[in-house]
């Protein structure tokens, strides 16, 4: 008996792994109908409501990511190389620390043409392969045209992908990691000349999306969002990078990723889906609430949907093509400059380039000397 007292102590009070288990809201957590009922049941019906609400989900993502205090911000300076002359932008390879001795790792895209003041895209990748994450076609074409239609781009590496090799995907606190890796992607973005600080906006698919829901969640620096498959009622993201760290639930508290994308109002957001995955039920669960939560701000016109119900789960032609007017409307940016002479936006210009070309360390431009290797290695430096 004594036995038993002791292990459920030290479950519920010893190294709280059991409790934090608990805590995790992982994949398919809810059902479909439990998902649907749960944004009833939180659907607010005043401003102060939800605003009182929002501080408590901002709260709980901070707390759950360990993130109350983001951690000092290098001051070395960013690695730029290889800068490449396309038809109508140029694409250079970066890497700059997020951590002292972490290094996020990814590609800028600007406008070839001068402009006063250019609009900020950041664009993380979701779980892509062949070739994976930020090297992929998807990618390296809906950067490419919005570069073309005038904003500063930057993709960047989640984890374990393309140049970020320092540490494993699956790292335990992968979420925390990529969390502070969004936020100096952000911080490098701004800091690039001519950049105006009151238009930047991410896009991003599957993992990527959740990247951008939450990055525009913490900071509101963030002026547009374009999340595409991934904001769902009863799914919380299926990798540890996403839902691997109790962000959802603590005690009696419980959240999901509507609301946390909900967050961005009153700032401008277009959700985009489609009929083969979770976010097959957009139309009639998830963009309601959305809708409900600007109708508070008065807001109904910063939010919008579109529904592919014939696609699947990517981040394909007609999402992108959906996404390119709302950044240019909300944005400021050249659609014309993409569109073709039948109306239709042509994205041929754009060249998906080797991932030999695009990689930040070979063996002309090597690893820092200071990056630290390993899982266990990374870990010391986030609990530092």
């Amino acid at each position: 008996m004594n036995k038993i007292l002791v292990f459920a102590f030290f479950c519920l009070m010893g190294s709280g792994s059991l409790v934090a288990q608990e805590e995790l809201c992982k994949g398919a957590y809810f059902t479909e109908a439990q998902g649907k009922a749960f944004l009833e049941e939180h659907t607010p019906a005043a401003l102060s409501n939800w605003q009182h609400r929002a501080d408590q989900i901002r709260a709980r993502i901070r707390e759950g990511m360990q993130l109350e205090t983001m951690p000092a911000k290098p001051v070395s300076k960013p690695i730029i190389h290889s800068k490449k002359i396309m038809d109508g932008y140029t694409v250079e390879n970066v890497a700059f620390e997020s951590l002292r001795g972490f290094y996020v790792t990814g590609n800028l895209y600007r406008p070839i043409t001068p402009q006063k003041s250019y609009a900020g895209v950041l664009s993380p990748h979701g779980h892509w392969a062949d070739p994976d994450g930020r090297f992929h076609e998807q990618m390296q074409i809906r950067c490419a045209t919005l570069a073309r239609m005038g904003a500063v781009v930057f993709a960047w590496d989640m984890i374990g992908y393309g140049d970020s090799k320092q540490c494993d995907h699956k790292l335990p606190k992968g979420l925390q990691l990529q969390t502070i890796n969004s936020t100096r992607a952000l911080d490098f973005l701004l800091s690039l000349p001519g950049v105006d600080p009151a238009r930047i906006g991410v896009t991003g698919a599957s993992g990527g999306g959740t990247q951008a829901f939450l990055l525009t969640a913490l900071d509101p620096r963030i002026k547009v969002s374009v999340p595409c498959v991934m904001v769902s009622a009863h799914f919380f993201g299926g990798c540890t990078c996403e839902s691997g760290m109790p962000i959802h639930k603590k005690g009696d508290f419980q959240t999901n990723n509507v609301e946390i994308a909900a967050l961005a109002a009153p700032r401008p957001m277009l959700l985009i889906s489609d009929g083969d995955d979770w976010t097959k039920n957009n139309p009639t669960v998830e963009y309601p609430f959305m809708q409900q939560v600007y109708r508070l701000y008065k807001k109904e016109k910063n939010v919008a949907l579109v529904h592919l119900a014939d696609e699947k789960h990517d981040y394909g032609p007609s999402k992108r093509k959906a996404m390119y007017p709302f950044m240019a409307r909300h944005l400021a940016l050249n659609l014309k400059a993409v569109t073709n002479s039948f109306g239709d936006i042509d994205e041929t210009p754009a060249k998906v380039l080797d991932q030999k070309d695009l990689e930040v360390f070979n063996a002309a431009h090597p690893r820092p000397a200071n990056a630290v290797m390993g899982d266990e290695a990374v870990l010391k430096l986030l609990d530092q």
